[in-house]
């Protein structure tokens, strides 16, 4: 299975990202029999554009072949993205090893609905 998540780092110490679509990384985290095999992170590029970065972000996740999205918020338009593609999402926060860890026991609650607000871009209207 491979996990996304929205990370202010690059790496399994740093903490998950409070804001998805302009997170700094994704983190790809592969796990098997419950355990971290692998992991790798990848920029955000979506995170300077102007407008339209949730749905880019989401598709740049997407894109890695993820099972599962881990974050903090999600706004309306990730939550499109990710529903369309059958891809779940968890509400994650803190460590990102604390967090992989909760997602294999079973702890982290499932996002139906967007926890963030909808966003104009960088202007915000």
């Amino acid at each position: 299975m491979k996990i996304g998540i929205s990370s202010e780092g690059s790496d399994l110490d740093g903490r998950v990202d409070n804001n998805f679509g302009r997170c700094r990384y994704f983190a790809v985290i592969e796990v098997e029999d419950g355990k971290i095999v692998g992991s790798k992170f990848i920029e955000n590029t979506a995170a300077t554009q102007s407008g339209g970065a949730g749905v880019a972000a989401s598709q740049l996740i997407a894109n890695e072949g993820v099972d599962v999205i881990i974050a903090s918020n999600i706004g309306p338009r990730s939550l499109d993205v990710f529903g369309q593609l059958g891809i779940k999402m968890f509400k994650g926060e803190g460590k990102l090893n604390d967090v992989v860890k909760d997602f294999i026991d079973g702890k982290l609650p499932e996002i139906k609905s967007a926890t963030g607000p909808r966003h104009f871009g960088l202007g915000g209207m």
